[in-house]
């Protein structure tokens, strides 16, 4: 089967052009790198020529309002057209738990009409919501940081290894299409200042963690679930507390 991996290159994409490429598939890494530009729509009628499936892994390299909401409405939209041009039968993309009920910040408003453009793309599609990755641990306690504190919420949260977000989203681009939303997340339960203040701990970084409920995420409030999923949720098998000390902080940072 050959699947065309938007954002190939990035931390989830190589995961899965990797997985899908060691089950027989022929995974095809796209991005700006390969000469691949889903904002311009250059690069994506050859690339997508003769694919089973379009997987969208990727994401925005800016946060800011105007944006961010610019970059998955362009890109969803350019490639929806390429997709349904080129005959693609499965359009899979990636996107975040709880992502309806963050519509308070901008980076989830963007998410959501990026979301809505695949329901109404006239494809059959697999929309993936994974949870919170332990590789950004340490960049939410540093957008959270305030004058030397990390201010997070006391919010539920099931956090997820990268490698098993790319085992979830390679399985359900190898499937048949859902029309619908998928839930993945990791084994365990936490709350969020908790998960971030032993990632810290772990790294011995000194930083202490204040439970804070007006702490915003990505610009938004959270309850005490709203990044929590469906009680029907797929559950990875990758425990935070194993993952650290399996992927200690690269020499030099």
């Amino acid at each position: 089967m050959k699947i065309v991996v938007i954002g190939g290159t990035g931390l989830i994409g190589s995961k899965l052009v990797s997985t899908l490429e060691d089950h027989g598939h022929n995974a095809i890494a796209a991005s700006p790198a390969s000469g691949v530009d889903t904002l311009t729509g250059a690069g994506l009628s050859g690339v997508l020529t003769g694919a089973d499936v379009a997987v969208d892994v990727s994401n925005s390299p800016s946060f800011e309002e105007r944006a961010v909401m610019d970059f998955f409405t362009t890109s969803t939209t350019n490639l929806l057209s390429a997709s349904r041009t080129a005959g693609i039968r499965h359009y899979v993309a990636l996107s975040v738990v709880g992502t309806d009920r963050l519509s308070e910040s901008p980076y989830f408003r963007a998410k959501i009409a990026q979301e809505r453009l695949i329901v109404d793309g006239g494809l059959p599609y697999s929309i993936v919501h994974a949870t919170q990755f332990f590789e950004f641990v340490k960049s939410i306690a540093d957008s959270a940081t305030i004058d030397g504190e990390v201010h997070l919420a006391h919010a539920g949260i099931r956090p997820m290894a990268a490698s098993d977000v790319a085992a979830a989203v390679a399985k359900t681009a190898v499937g048949e299409p859902t029309n619908g939303v998928i839930e993945v997340a990791g084994p365990d339960e936490w709350y969020l200042d908790d998960l971030v203040r032993t990632g810290l701990e772990f790294r011995n970084d000194d930083r202490p963690v204040v439970a804070d409920p007006s702490a915003r995420y990505f610009g938004a409030l959270l309850g005490t679930d709203t990044l929590l999923p469906a009680p029907d949720a797929r559950l990875a098998e990758t425990h935070f507390e194993t993952w650290l000390p399996a992927n200690p902080v690269p020499v030099g940072r």
